[in-house]
């Protein structure tokens, strides 16, 4: 402590030494303070005075300078707004060429602008809220968009569907042309380039794609047209048509990566629509206008689907509109085969085989395959076949029934060629006749004749266009022509046969006509050959069976005539009035036999211009059935009695008979052989008249015996009717002995005889 103490003292008086050594510089330094201090408040003052007038005089300047600053900061903030407005003012642009787009219905092109704006513009000028909204606005335009595009799809389709019928239409004409006018077209050149192939009309609708004109809902698939019917030319089927809406909306879903949705919904509504056209009209069978209407509807359909199968990429492939047209041609067939059924007129399924011809060549044209339509058209071969019979079956009943059945009169020559040109006749006696002269048949020939032609020229009409060769049109027609001889004319021949008031004198010409119509088959053969170009002699060509034909008609007719005489014959002998009980001797013929032979006299000598068999059979039947009517009225169950005196009568009616058959009252029999029809009555009445019975029994069995065609059961019924009425006399006359004696000897050799026949008969049985 006294060391520190000690150093402190020290350092004390250090300082003491050290501040007295400073002290006057001190007292020096703080009198110049002193003086300074005087100077400084004076420089202040001068200081505060120039400050003041400093500041009086600078404050404009403050001001000027403030002003500058501001219009610097100003300026700099201007070139800061435009360069901004240099990166929004695109964009605003953009998005109102955008919304100029979406309200004239530019879609396509609106969307491209989308595209720009929203990956170009958008992205230098997000940060700014306007910018916002447009990115948030973005997806509700391309929903807009896709909503307007697929707007006018639907309206395209529903004017698709709605002038299907009007494509078709106009293709089908088309078709019709290129078929029948080709040599027309080639020397028109003109017409010729208006005539656009598929090709160069895909490259049209190619260039409007690109296509920004508004289209209303009316033109949203259909061009108007109908100014340009009354033109030359036929405007091109997808020349109507204004694709663009397809294409629009097809590259919108592209664009927007919905391309398949737009297939599918394509696609989907497309097969909505082919449905609804292939569903035919209840009433389309009953006029031509509706099957039109009908394929014009089919044709548009699938030339449009055509179209879009070429001019876009993958919309609809050729599986698709191959499986549309396999579903289109089942339907169309069915609805064919089922309204065509209802056609009973031939012209109809005519126009109507014409048409589907025309609706083949026209989707054949575009690539469809249409062998079906060719092969249901060969089905509506046979119904129209079936028509066409019908409607002749007609022709040939007005034909028969409206035939005066009379050989064909004619007085002039020009009368005589008229008759041979409308059917092929030759003879050369009829020829050197003078005039007025006859041909042997009637009317009737050579008007079935022409309608034969006339049916064959209908057969042939459905046979063009069908693509068939000469030999299948040849076929068809032979066929079709032996029905209408065999079925329909045979059936009209055989009606009017068959009719119950039908006379002999008809009945002989048509035995007449049907042998000329028979000849005449040969012609109709050479007819046909003439216009298929088919000769007889070809390998598997069907005959005609007109011979046939005539032949079963001419024998129907004989029938006839042998039935009709028959019944002739039986009403006269329905007029017979035999006394059988009658023991007169007469001296002559029936009254109604007389009749009869007169009557079968003046009906032979009609049948002059028949054939010589048919003549004869008629005259042997008809004495036949003669001779065994009179077999049966002397041998009938209800005559129990009967005397000589009445088998005298009855044998002068069998004489007339066989006097009649002896006259020969139609050439060519040989000697008696007419009066055999009359040998089994003849030797019957003989037995009886001249009683001879021991001849009889005694030569029965043996070839040359006289009565070798009695029977014994007929000569014991017609005995035991003798002894019958021989016993009823014996009663009554029984007061006569002798005369008794002889009837009982008679009774006695009766009864005798007829044991002897009882005994042949059983022999014969046994």
């Amino acid at each position: 402590m006294e060391k520190l103490e000690t150093r402190i003292r020290n350092h004390d008086r250090e300082i003491e030494k050290m501040c007295n050594f400073h002290y006057q510089g001190f007292v020096d330094s703080i009198t110049e303070l002193l003086k300074v201090r005087g100077e400084a408040q004076k420089l202040k003052n001068q200081v505060t005075d120039t400050n003041r007038k400093l500041q009086h005089e600078g404050k404009e300047l403050v001001i000027a300078m403030e002003e500058l600053k501001q219009c610097r900061l100003q300026q700099r903030n201007i070139s800061a707004t435009v360069d901004k407005l240099m990166l929004c003012l695109p964009v605003l642009e953009m998005y109102s060429k955008l919304r100029d787009q979406m309200k004239t219905k530019r879609h396509y092109p609106a969307l491209k602008t989308l595209e720009h704006l929203e990956h170009t513009y958008l992205p230098q000028v997000s940060h700014y809220r306007f910018c916002k909204v447009m990115v948030d606005n973005i997806p509700k335009l391309r929903e807009e968009i896709k909503d307007v595009s697929m707007s006018d799809l639907k309206d395209f389709l529903e004017s698709i569907r709605k002038h299907s019928d009007k494509i078709g239409e106009t293709a089908m004409k088309q078709a019709q042309q290129q078929r029948n006018l080709d040599n027309i077209v080639l020397q028109q050149p003109r017409i010729g380039s208006r005539r656009k192939s598929k090709k160069d009309v895909y490259t049209i609708f190619d260039t409007e794609i690109e296509s920004t004109s508004p289209k209303s809902e009316q033109d949203s698939g259909i061009l108007d047209v109908e100014d340009e019917e009354d033109d030359e030319e036929v405007p091109g089927a997808q020349d109507l048509v204004d694709f663009s809406p397809v294409y629009r909306c097809l590259h919108i879903y592209s664009v927007l990566g919905a391309r398949e949705t737009f297939e599918n919904y394509y696609r989907k509504q497309r097969r909505k629509q082919a449905r609804l056209v292939l569903q035919p009209p209840s009433n389309m069978h009953e006029t031509l206008d509706g099957y039109r209407k009908y394929f014009n509807q089919i044709v548009g359909f699938f030339v449009v689907e055509d179209h879009i199968l070429h001019t876009t990429q993958g919309l609809v492939n050729r599986a698709y509109i191959d499986e549309l047209w396999e579903m289109a041609l089942s339907k169309t067939i069915a609805a064919l085969r089922t309204h065509s059924s209802y056609c009973s007129d031939p012209n109809l399924v005519l126009d109507l085989k014409n048409l589907i011809v025309l609706f083949a060549d026209t989707l054949q044209v575009y690539g469809f395959p249409v062998n079906q339509l060719f092969d249901m058209l060969l089905e509506i071969r046979d119904q129209y076949s079936e028509t066409l019979l019908k409607k002749w079956a007609g022709i040939f009943r007005n034909i028969l029934d409206s035939d005066n059945y009379s050989p064909i009169p004619v007085t002039s020559e020009d009368m005589y060629k008229k008759v041979v040109g409308q059917f092929p006749f030759q003879d050369t006696e009829l020829e050197k006749q003078p005039f007025p002269k006859k041909f042997p048949f009637s009317e009737f020939v050579p008007k079935v004749y022409n309608q034969i032609k006339e049916f064959i020229y209908a057969c042939l009409k459905f046979s063009e266009d069908l693509h068939l060769s000469s030999t299948e049109v040849d076929d068809m027609i032979r066929k079709s022509t032996n029905l209408l001889l065999t079925r329909t004319l045979s059936n009209s021949l055989q009606n009017v046969i068959k009719r119950k008031n039908i006379g002999l004198t008809e009945l002989v010409q048509i035995i007449i006509n049907t042998t000329h119509l028979e000849k005449s088959c040969k012609y109709l053969e050479e007819f046909i050959t003439n216009i298929t170009n088919v000769l007889p002699e070809t390998v598997h060509t069907t005959k005609l069976y007109g011979t046939t034909t005539f032949k079963d008609a001419r024998h129907a007719a004989e029938e006839e005539i042998y039935t009709n005489l028959n019944q002739k014959i039986d009403q006269f002998l329905q007029l017979a009035d035999y006394d059988w009980m009658t023991g007169d001797l007469g001296n002559k013929a029936s009254d109604y036999l007389v009749d009869l032979i007169a009557f079968l006299r003046s009906t032979f000598a009609v049948f002059t211009h028949l054939p010589g068999k048919v003549a004869q059979t008629a005259c042997m039947s008809a004495c036949k059935h003669l001779a065994t009517s009179l077999m049966q009225l002397l041998l009938e169950a209800e005559v129990r009695q009967l005397t000589l005196g009445a088998l005298q009568q009855f044998n002068l009616d069998v004489r007339e008979c066989e006097q009649f058959a002896r006259s020969g009252p139609v050439p060519g029999f040989q000697e008696d052989t007419l009066q055999l029809a009359f040998i089994d009555l003849r030797q019957l009445l003989d037995l009886f008249i001249q009683w001879d019975w021991s001849t009889y029994l005694a030569d029965y069995g043996q070839p040359n015996c006289k009565y070798l065609r009695v029977n014994p059961v007929t000569a014991l019924t017609l005995l035991e009717k003798i002894s019958r009425e021989m016993r009823d006399t014996s009663r009554k006359n029984n007061m006569f002995a002798q005369f008794r004696k002889n009837e009982r000897d008679k009774q006695k050799l009766i009864d005798t005889v007829a044991k002897q026949l009882r005994g042949l008969i059983s022999s014969h049985h046994s």
